[in-house]
């Protein structure tokens, strides 16, 4: 005979992400505290981080996120650039005001 599947309230699973997802704790933890098994919250947990995108990216996508992060380190690189090539332009500047004087 076949097995009768349990069925899990909308406010329940979402409870139990919650937990999962603001606590930090394992999924297997909180499972067996709420008498659900591993692999059914931990395919709530990945729904949910997928519906909701991951925080570390900010919602996007993972090609997004990576071309974001390229993008970041080009602007680090050209500000570091135009920083140094202020200070170039000061000292020029300093040398002709004592070089005309």
């Amino acid at each position: 005979m076949a097995e009768q599947r349990r069925k899990f309230e909308p406010e329940f699973r979402e409870g139990a992400v919650r937990i999962v997802m603001e606590t930090g704790k394992p999924i297997a933890q909180v499972a067996r505290g709420m008498g659900v098994g591993e692999g059914t919250l931990g395919t709530w947990v990945s729904r949910a981080r997928k519906a909701f995108g991951s925080a570390k990216s900010g919602g996007l996508s993972g090609s997004e996120g990576e071309e974001l992060q390229r993008l970041r380190r080009q602007d680090a690189e050209r500000l570091k650039q135009i920083k140094e090539l202020e200070m170039e332009r000061d000292v020029l500047k300093r040398c002709m005001v004592l070089w005309v004087k």
